[in-house]
């Protein structure tokens, strides 16, 4: 096979994310299957795309860059739980900024998790994909991780021309007056502070996630995480 798979499998998870972006191809769908529905097909679609790609990842021809080390492995199993965290506390949160949040209930004076940062999700995703880039030195992994880097960070700024374009700029400065783009630079620089206690049932996902994840790694994708 080569690199037929990985090609393909990039190719179909690449296409895959235009329907979000694509008012007629997306409307139709949601009309069809409701909001809900359509967040709950494409959400199982692009999962399961994005895990053959991982699979076809692994069975491409393997070309070291660099070897791996006992540390990365640490550094990986250190950023997971954050990585997990960071999205148990995104997913569905008031955040209007966010494709993973909803804005009803955001509230521009308690921002919540986009006092943070206003693409948590997003973060997330780029410090999973530098995690795992950094323990897999071989070129197809690169590659894969690699990409998803680089457009999590160039989505970030897309996704937020994007609102100012639908929602105008005073309106976008008026909701994101308490927060940031880049992660604590809205603490830091004493335009927001956090308020009310972090949701209990939230953090217990996550714990509960980052188990599953560590526990079914090996049998899932079929490479131990274990240091």
């Amino acid at each position: 096979m080569d690199w037929l798979e990985f090609s393909a499998a990039g190719l179909a998870f690449m296409a895959t994310h235009l329907i979000p972006a694509t008012p007629r191809i997306k409307a139709p769908l949601v009309a069809a299957l409701g909001r809900a529905g359509y967040g709950i097909a494409f959400g199982l679609l692009a999962l399961g795309l994005l895990y053959w790609l991982i699979l076809a990842a692994a069975r491409a021809p393997f070309i070291e860059l660099w070897p791996q080390e006992i540390w990365m492995r640490w550094v990986a199993n250190i950023v997971m739980p954050l990585v997990i965290l960071i999205s148990s506390y995104a997913i569905a949160a008031p955040n209007p900024f966010a494709f993973e949040g909803r804005a009803s209930g955001f509230d521009p004076d308690r921002p919540g998790i986009a006092g943070i940062t206003r693409q948590p999700f997003l973060w997330a995703l780029v410090l999973w994909a530098a995690a795992h880039l950094l323990v897999n030195g071989d070129l197809a992994h690169a590659i894969l991780f690699g990409v998803f880097l680089v457009f999590s960070l160039i989505g970030m700024r897309a996704m937020e021309k994007r609102l100012i374009r639908r929602i105008g700029l005073a309106e976008f400065n008026r909701l994101a007056a308490r927060t940031s783009l880049i992660p604590f630079a809205a603490l830091l620089t004493g335009r927001w502070r956090p308020r009310g206690r972090p949701s209990a049932l939230r953090l217990a996902i996550a714990v509960f996630a980052w188990a599953a994840v560590f526990h079914l790694h090996e049998l899932v994708i079929g490479i131990s995480p274990v240091p």
